[in-house]
């Protein structure tokens, strides 16, 4: 049986998100993927983005098959997968340009997202950018009944789970350092979040 994973959403949001990191990333080399799942993003932003050096990363149990996607795609700037759980002092020491994380947010807990961004802070360089995509809530409510609904499927499979509130992810963000810069609508109620490091 093959280790390679499909993701039906990687494939559908992919196009949005690449018109996005298109001008975000513009002036960037050195990108650490968050989170690289079944390694499909990777692969995909990678040949559209020559100029980037994709850095994927994940716990252990995706390797396998960020590695088949990467194996398969045979691209000279995508990097075999870090092991990364954000909740884990053992980040990467490298300095990063970029940052990307898809889908992420919601099926940490929140103490992990709280570390994620610590851990954010200390891999990217002054004027980086990090990307941030998925569903979000604002002013304390669902942006759809879908993503009520998501949410509520979330929290059957793990009560720590859940859609968190833009308001309260900015917070993290500027605790760090970080000033967004935009907020973009995605297909099926996402949004792609842009903020750059300002020291």
């Amino acid at each position: 049986m093959s280790a390679k994973q499909f993701s039906p959403a990687s494939e559908r949001n992919r196009e949005p998100i690449l018109a996005v990191l298109r001008d975000a990333f513009a002036n960037c080399e050195r990108v650490l993927e968050i989170g690289s799942g079944t390694g499909q993003h990777a692969v995909f932003f990678a040949a559209a983005l020559p100029h980037l050096l994709w850095q994927t990363s994940d716990l252990p149990g995706n390797h396998p098959s960020i590695t088949a996607w990467q194996e398969e795609a045979r691209l000279p700037n995508v990097l075999p997968p870090l092991m990364l759980d954000v909740s884990s002092p053992d980040w990467p020491e490298d300095i990063f340009d970029a940052i990307f994380s898809a889908n992420t947010c919601h099926i940490m807990a929140w103490p992990e997202v709280q570390m994620m961004f610590e851990g954010i802070s200390r891999c990217l360089r002054p004027g980086g950018r990090l990307c941030l995509y998925g569903p979000f809530n604002y002013g304390g409510h669902f942006t759809s009944e879908s993503n009520a609904q998501f949410d509520a499927s979330l929290k059957r499979q793990a009560a720590h789970m859940g859609i968190r509130d833009f308001e309260a992810i900015d917070a993290l963000a500027a605790g760090q350092a970080l000033v967004l810069q935009n907020d973009y609508a995605m297909p099926a109620n996402n949004r792609l979040l842009v903020w750059q490091k300002t020291e």
